[in-house]
């Protein structure tokens, strides 16, 4: 079968040959997914560049021997960025989060309800980057495929190079966790209004 010349194979193997189009391309094209997830894992923008960083620079080193193994691209750079994330957490005993990325709610709010859904949701988001941030690590690497970067159980096991059932299992683990470390905020983080990036802590 043709090889589609869009694809992330077809643009690897051309920046393994030296093609910086095809290089920034793939750069275009997953830097974002890569930072999103390095975020929920680190908790740092310095570090989750850092990390994204890291995860080309790895691409680049492979691009000339790059072969798909039974795993898509996107998979396997997801991969690398979570080794690398895993790596970083496993040198700091702790990387304090950081306020929630930029974006979302406007920060001139028109009146006095615009103001607290605000702060809110600023509160809502810290308290959830911090219970995140209390799990072990690979429960936590498990809630940020699965639930900030939605991706399915079959893809996140894939990433994680384990069963579905082992990847159900830290999931599970990993929402009991959450939901302890939330309980004593229960009644606020989910008494107000609706938030599509929370996890569901019920």
């Amino acid at each position: 079968m043709k090889q589609d010349a869009d694809s992330d194979e077809a643009l690897v193997k051309r920046a393994g040959g030296g093609d910086q189009i095809a290089a920034t391309v793939l750069v275009e094209r997953h830097t974002r997914m890569i930072y999103a997830a390095s975020y929920r894992m680190l908790g740092s923008k310095h570090a989750a560049e850092d990390a994204v960083q890291e995860t080309f620079l790895r691409l680049w080193r492979h691009a000339t021997k790059w072969k798909p193994q039974g795993a898509k691209f996107e998979t396997w750079l997801y991969r690398v960025a979570m080794n690398i994330c895993l790596d970083h957490l496993r040198k700091a005993k702790r990387v304090a989060p950081e306020e929630a990325a930029p974006g979302g709610m406007d920060a001139q709010a028109d009146g006095a309800d615009r103001q607290d859904q605000a702060i809110f949701l600023r509160e809502r988001r810290f308290a959830i980057d911090e219970a995140l941030e209390r799990l072990p690590e690979r429960q936590k690497l498990a809630i940020t495929l699965c639930h900030f970067q939605e991706l399915s159980n079959i893809e996140a096991a894939e990433i994680m190079e384990i069963s579905v059932d082992a990847l159900e299992s830290l999931l599970a683990r990993g929402r009991r966790g959450l939901k302890e470390s939330l309980a004593p905020m229960r009644e606020h983080l989910t008494g107000k209004m609706d938030d599509e990036q929370s996890i569901n802590i019920n």
